[in-house]
């Protein structure tokens, strides 16, 4: 498949998480079969004004083509924020956020919130592309409620500004993440685009991926939600499709995946903040185990990379 200049051999993609898909994270979900990457969501504003925090969120992995994503509601910031972006990260394309359903974002006319203003949302699709040299993809949602669906009309818009693919979440902003996602209308957005279409929402293993490909004919598909703590669901969903026989994770494995996230995440940030932060994140890979909730008491209450990894390491 192309998206623009690009060839892609596996576009099972990993659906960018403020919050989740750190530099860290995208590796490992790489290393584990994800074809395509994105980064946390930058704010083109911030990017603009040098604020450095956000800059380091854009580090690009290795192992996958890797996208960076910026979101913002006014073009000639947009077209800037885009090329620091790939300056910042020399990413392998540029991805517009026109997704993200939360207030903060939203009912700022950011994220999904430029699904309300199509007219804005092509004039930034145009700037952008017109900035960077890199193909430019777009994700959406269906629309702002029910009562407002435009997900056909704003994806054609898009299309026709420029956008070289398509990532369409199921779900209406209202929606947020319940519910269940609409297939119908992905499938309608792949039947009135010629440029790629990827399907994302309630695609959570190799069943879910296949059923939704021969519901909605898409190209591709994001995979969101469903990595956390569980990095492996892309060979999972390789394996499905490719009618080979797929070898869930051992406990040592989810363990050692826990240990090299958190690892990682405080080589980047420093010992006192990824720990904090990587608590919550190490939760998600021993979900299930006995005794997990004693486990993650023991991990909330650790300081250290080493108390860290003596929890997990002596689990085992």
């Amino acid at each position: 498949m192309q998206i623009g200049n690009l060839q892609v051999h596996n576009f099972l993609a990993l659906g960018p998480m403020a919050g989740v898909t750190d530099w860290a994270f995208r590796t490992i979900c790489a290393q584990l079969g994800a074809g395509v990457t994105v980064t946390e969501m930058v704010s083109s504003r911030a990017l603009v004004y040098k604020d450095k925090k956000s800059a380091a969120l854009l580090r690009k992995n290795e192992g996958s083509l890797c996208g960076a994503q910026i979101f913002g509601n006014d073009p000639d910031i947009m077209a800037e924020g885009a090329r620091l972006a790939l300056e910042i990260s020399g990413c392998d394309f540029l991805d517009i956020n026109m997704g993200c359903p939360m207030p903060k974002i939203a009912n700022n006319g950011d994220g999904c919130g430029l699904m309300r203003t199509p007219e804005l949302a092509e004039q930034i699709v145009k700037a952008v592309t017109k900035a960077v040299d890199v193909p430019v993809t777009v994700k959406c949602r269906l629309g702002w409620d029910k009562g407002s669906i435009n997900v056909l009309d704003f994806a054609k818009r898009m299309e026709d500004s420029g956008a070289a693919l398509l990532t369409v979440h199921g779900r209406t902003r209202s929606m947020l993440y319940s519910g269940v996602a609409d297939w119908d209308m992905i499938a309608k957005v792949k039947q009135e685009l010629s440029v790629p279409v990827i399907a994302n929402g309630d695609i959570v293993d190799g069943q879910s991926a296949v059923r939704c490909r021969n519901w909605t004919k898409a190209d591709g598909f994001m995979i969101g939600r469903a990595t956390f703590g569980n990095p492996w669901v892309f060979d999972e969903i390789k394996a499905y499709f490719e009618g080979r026989e797929f070898t869930p994770p051992t406990t040592e494995e989810r363990i050692a995946s826990a240990i090299g996230l958190v690892s990682a995440i405080v080589d980047l940030k420093g010992e006192d903040r990824g720990i904090r932060e990587a608590r919550g994140r190490a939760a998600h890979f021993i979900r299930g185990m006995r005794g997990s909730a004693e486990i993650r008491a023991a991990l909330n209450s650790s300081t250290s990379l080493q108390e860290f990894k003596s929890i997990l390491e002596n689990y085992i």
